[in-house]
């Protein structure tokens, strides 16, 4: 994109503080997992908390990237299901999230444990490409698989989500997960 998209206004309002505003919807507390927190004090909506990312220097071939953020973000989280959104989705509607929240109760519960489970770990709609793990809801317990796949090296959400069960969300709308890459795909939204 060339610059930080959480900051780029759409309709006049940054992207970070639209999605925020679209999460505080659906659940009691949001949280903002950055290691930028200074940055973007002045646009999150009140209510928000802020947690810092850290850089992992001690993991061999460390790269920062959103599955790390997340599981950082995850230690801090009580909740038993944990909504996990991108900043830069323009399209997303409430609607369709509390939709999924209400389907939550639905998920099987076995507990989580060192061996595969039963349990699915995640509820994500799936694209052609895989699941769409930037926009859907993660179980809070599904955390020790996930250090332990990023203490292995890992840092694909497709990899470890393909470790796992997940319970598939339907979406007949596409579009509400349309992201903003490029400079191309941000003229398409003004």
């Amino acid at each position: 994109m060339g610059r930080d998209k959480a900051l780029i206004p759409i309709n006049g309002v940054p992207l970070l503080q639209f999605v925020c505003n679209v999460a505080q919807g659906c659940a009691d507390t949001v949280y903002v997992v950055t290691p930028w927190k200074e940055r973007y004090q002045g646009i999150v909506p009140s209510g928000c908390q802020f947690i810092q990312e850290l850089p992992l220097s001690a993991i061999p071939n460390y790269s920062p990237g959103p599955l790390v953020g997340f599981a950082q973000g995850l230690t801090q989280v009580e909740t038993e299901w944990v909504l996990l959104l991108a900043c830069d989705l323009p399209r997303l509607r409430l609607e369709v999230l509390q939709s999924w929240v209400a389907k939550l109760d639905q998920v099987d519960g076995e507990a989580i444990c060192a061996e595969r489970s039963s349990e699915a770990i995640a509820s994500l709609t799936r694209t052609a490409k895989g699941w769409d793990p930037l926009c859907g809801f993660y179980r809070r317990n599904c955390l020790s698989s996930l250090e332990e796949y990023i203490n292995l090296g890992g840092r694909s959400f497709q990899g470890w989500l393909n470790m796992y069960p997940v319970k598939e969300f339907t979406l007949t709308d596409k579009e509400m997960l349309f992201n903003c890459n490029t400079p191309e795909d941000l003229v398409g939204l003004l």
